[in-house]
């Protein structure tokens, strides 16, 4: 276990359980959200444990620029 955690943040289910499978494989811990809104929730309830996101290119409710910018 590498002890890093991915946000991974995608509206299709199938796509997000996909992607959280394969980190998952690799060794990283997953947390994942469906939408922009869920995602800054998520990440502002375990920001100190992040070291990454993994980005839908189109998410709904916020734009991926906005979820950088935050």
């Amino acid at each position: 276990m590498n002890n890093i955690t991915i946000l991974v943040v995608d509206d299709e289910s199938r796509m997000r359980k996909l992607i959280k499978d394969f980190l998952a494989q690799k060794g990283y811990s997953i947390l994942e959200a469906g939408d922009g809104e869920e995602a800054l929730h998520v990440y502002e309830e375990n920001k100190k444990i992040f070291l990454g996101t993994w980005l839908d290119k189109w998410v709904y409710n916020i734009t991926n620029l906005d979820t950088i910018i935050y």
